[in-house]
């Protein structure tokens, strides 16, 4: 039976596991800088690794209790981003964008029963209020260039708002995670469907808060989760 961790009993876990996210950190700042001078064989090449490594961290910081629910959760968003991440090269004959909202899809309802069971430590807070004004902000500035994709991306931003709002019932570092996961696709949001209105610079802005977000999820959840007296 879970235990959610109240909000005064949050203590960081053993910081031995911390530097598990180094490699995970070092080349998504790689890719970042790759993207940011437009180096497009070292984007490429690296883009791929990300999610693997930061799931290798996930897993340094469960050891011994990675066989539990969690662990499964994490690891499936974690699988679930690195298949949307690498929709056209995993998948060359599928359509790319579909397959990208339903992969990420799936990756936000792993992480909002994550975050909601087992790393919560308050209700939601009222500036989450924000989130259902970003939904229907985007919807109403971007519909008209969405065409038949228009009620896939509304779902899309819908889990992809819950995961923010769940973030935001948790630390201040998944909350900010979950914050940072909404802005980078956002951006891309723009960048697809809206291209003239994005400078080429936003390329490396996307991957920037895409990989700060989901390291500071884990992160955080870890933080939360592997600490004395928390159990799955």
């Amino acid at each position: 039976m879970s235990t959610a961790p109240a909000r005064d009993q949050v203590q960081a876990a053993p910081l031995n596991w911390w530097w598990a996210f180094a490699p995970f950190a070092a080349m998504s700042a790689v890719h970042v800088a790759a993207r940011a001078v437009e180096a497009d064989w070292l984007a490429a090449s690296t883009k791929l690794t990300l999610m693997p490594l930061l799931a290798a961290a996930a897993l340094w910081g469960l050891r011994g209790r990675w066989q539990n629910g969690p662990a499964a959760l994490v690891l499936a968003a974690l699988l679930f981003s690195w298949i949307g991440d690498g929709a056209a090269a995993l998948l060359p004959r599928l359509p790319e964008l579909p397959v990208m909202l339903g992969a990420f899809g799936l990756a936000h309802l792993c992480y909002i029963r994550l975050l909601w069971k087992y790393a919560s430590v308050r209700g939601f807070p009222r500036w989450a209020l924000v989130f259902p004004l970003w939904w229907a902000a985007m919807l109403l500035v971007l519909w008209p260039s969405l065409g038949s994709l228009a009620p896939a991306v509304a779902l899309y931003g819908a889990v992809l708002g819950g995961t923010a709002a769940t973030a935001a019932r948790c630390s201040p570092l998944i909350a900010t995670g979950g914050v940072l996961f909404l802005g980078s696709d956002t951006i891309l949001a723009f960048r697809i469907f809206m291209p003239e209105s994005m400078p080429d610079i936003t390329s490396a802005l996307v991957m920037l808060t895409y990989c700060a977000g989901q390291g500071m999820i884990v992160a955080g959840f870890l933080r939360t989760f592997c600490r004395p007296g928390i159990q799955a």
